[in-house]
């Protein structure tokens, strides 16, 4: 069974989920796009659908049953309840809401209408994100205790309409809600403890260097890291655990991955150990037979997965993966984080 798709909004974006859908997702069919922008809408005629000339003949056409939404993020709330109550299936862009009371009301227009919802975590299915998950999940680390995830670009300030704050712009609202979205993924035990670093330096409404610090029930820290001028990228992951550490440098995915031997006890000499760090036994090289270099896990990963998952809830054969109720934990994480920065110190909390 097919099924017709429209896309509200032909930004960069909106322009992604178009072209990816028509190469890669052959059980949705992408009839046409709406965009308030004139120049926006002459991409209709190159990518060979129609070009909506309202929102409401988008709502109004009874051959489409799912919309993606793809404009700034101030505008997400209104256009999704309207959507939904117009009897549309909605997929939309991140971050879903500018808060979280935002993303309660649209819950509770889904639980009104029973239509699906649900929010384009399409970072879920990045190649280094599933190593890692995958790596704790084959237990090859051990239980995690820090985990550092950074995203780092050279041009300086936001761009476009995401550096400005009535448009929900700023760095913790674009790259932060994929990152949390991810750590929240690879441990889902309560959050108990937040603090937030956010720098306005190049873009002065909205934030756009960032530090996050995350401690969760279990014990794991972790510290996600997004920033505009770094010209000197550090590691996109860099994760240890009681058993082993792991480093992925890129988004090539390429990296290691070091295991503690379970056989090899490892003793403490007596004297100091002399290094380049001076004179040390806890900073002193661990003995390299005490543990081993194992690959990274493989991973087989498409971000067309994500509409191939909706394709299969809507046609009852899948559990929706990206729920809505996930997304409301990650802005209720994201209110705290906002709140932790204007106020200056972290946060307890239970979420």
């Amino acid at each position: 069974m097919g099924h017709n798709i429209a896309v509200i909004g032909l930004g960069g974006m909106g322009t992604w989920h178009v072209q990816n859908i028509q190469k890669k997702v052959p059980s949705l069919r992408v009839k046409g796009a709406f965009d308030v922008r004139s120049e926006a809408l002459e991409k209709t005629k190159q990518l060979g659908i129609k070009a909506y000339s309202s929102l409401e003949e988008v709502l109004g056409d009874p051959e489409i049953d799912l919309v993606t939404i793809a404009i700034p993020n101030d505008m997400h709330k209104e256009t999704a309840i309207r959507a939904m109550r117009a009897g549309k299936n909605v997929v939309c862009e991140k971050p879903v809401t500018l808060n979280a009371g935002e993303m309660e009301e649209i819950i509770a227009v889904r639980n009104e209408t029973g239509k699906l919802f649900s929010v384009h975590q399409n970072r879920r299915w990045d190649r280094d994100f599933r190593i890692v998950k995958e790596a704790k999940e084959r237990g090859l680390l051990g239980q995690l205790t820090f985990v550092e995830s950074k995203v780092q670009g050279s041009r300086g300030s936001m761009y476009g309409w995401r550096g400005y704050k009535r448009n929900g712009g700023g760095m913790l609202l674009d790259w932060g809600v994929h990152l949390i979205d991810q750590i929240t993924q690879l441990d889902t035990s309560k959050l108990v403890k937040v603090d937030s670093h956010l720098l306005s330096v190049y873009t002065p409404e909205v934030d756009d260097n960032i530090k996050l610090m995350l401690l969760f029930e279990s014990g794991m820290s972790a510290v996600l890291e997004m920033s505009t001028m770094c010209l000197i990228p550090s590691y996109r992951w860099h994760v240890e655990g009681t058993g082993g550490t792991l480093m992925i440098k890129n988004w090539e995915c390429e990296g290691e991955l070091y295991q503690l031997k379970q056989d090899a006890q490892m003793e403490w000499d007596e004297d100091i150990v002399y290094t380049e760090a001076g004179p040390t036994r806890t900073m002193a090289p661990r003995p390299k037979f005490t543990m081993n270099e194992i690959p990274l896990p493989e991973v087989k990963t498409d971000w067309a997965d994500y509409y191939n998952n909706i394709c299969d809830v809507l046609d009852g054969r899948a559990e929706l993966i990206v729920k809505p109720e996930q997304s409301l934990r990650v802005m209720k994480i994201i209110d705290l984080l906002f709140k932790a920065a204007e106020e200056g110190h972290g946060f307890k909390c239970d979420l």
